[in-house]
């Protein structure tokens, strides 16, 4: 039986975050520059020949996750649209806070259609799974990509930046903030002046912002206490995505071997998550699939 296993799901960090605009079916417009870290959930992925596709959680919060998950929608949708009459055990390892605006939910189902599209013999290309995944969810077509991006529309353009490796300090509150509350809250900022090009806002995003913030922080003030809590370390903290999740830059010279928040004298609260993270050039499976 073929099988596919310790496939790494990575989450992402969005650097800055404006919202520019409103489409009239009430999605709103974003320019954003998203790069993925090496905090990640893990998948195995073995074929089932009776066509049935099933989930299997392998971590100890198994039992906060959906029973029909965004990995099984995406393994059902690439089953549908591809006609494949194959099925598949989704074993899901997960370590990445949900609700936390790092796409861990969209990076899995992500890492389910590029490996099935694998494991199937589809031979889909970078393109169509990204119609396909841009259907499931905003953030999945970044995750089919190939590494860090400045990303527009609603999450479907994406333009590849190159970005020098940052180190990165992330902690999450244990509230887990719906994004659909965020976009509709009457805080919700947005941005006048849009981005030129990609390079200017990969050159700039230390002076940019996140627009949800405001609104986020109304809903969970815990997301303004863990801002303040980097910034008192490390100079700039900002939100990622819709929250609740917040991240700060460390210093190349700021202890430079350390590898745990308590080593930067960080303490979180009982029930807070949090690590010592790195950017990532490239996403660990961009090369299966070709453009």
């Amino acid at each position: 039986m073929k099988a596919l296993y310790d496939l790494p799901a990575p989450a992402k960090l969005n650097l800055f975050l404006h919202v520019v605009g409103k489409r009239a079916d009430g999605y709103h417009l974003l320019e954003s520059l998203f790069v993925p870290i090496d905090w990640a959930d893990t998948l195995h992925l073995e074929v089932r020949s009776d066509g049935q596709l099933q989930r299997h959680d392998l971590s100890p919060q198994a039992g906060e996750l959906p029973a029909d998950d965004l990995c099984l929608r995406a393994a059902r949708a690439l089953q549908s649209a591809s006609g494949c009459t194959l099925g598949a055990d989704i074993h899901l390892l997960k370590t990445l806070p949900s609700g936390a605006g790092m796409g861990g939910g969209s990076s899995d189902a992500a890492t389910v259609l590029i490996g099935l599209n694998r494991l199937w013999g589809l031979n889909w290309r970078r393109p169509q799974l990204m119609a396909l995944g841009l259907s499931l969810g905003a953030d999945i077509p970044f995750f089919l990509g190939r590494g860090p991006a400045f990303v527009e529309g609603i999450g479907e353009i994406l333009t590849p930046v190159t970005l020098p490796s940052l180190r990165l300090a992330v902690i999450k509150p244990p509230q887990s903030l719906p994004t659909k509350a965020i976009f509709s809250s009457p805080l919700l900022q947005t941005s006048k002046t849009q981005a030129i090009v990609a390079g200017f806002a990969a050159s700039t995003w230390r002076q940019a912002k996140n627009d949800l913030e405001m609104s986020a922080s109304a809903q969970c003030p815990e997301v303004e206490q863990a801002i303040k809590k980097l910034s008192s370390r490390f100079g700039v903290s900002r939100m990622t995505g819709s929250g609740s999740a917040v991240f700060a830059e460390i210093g190349s010279e700021d202890r430079p071997m350390a590898t745990k928040l308590e080593d930067f004298g960080i303490e979180v609260p009982e029930q807070w998550v949090g690590r010592i993270c790195r950017s990532l050039e490239a996403l660990p499976l961009a090369d299966w699939l070709e453009d």
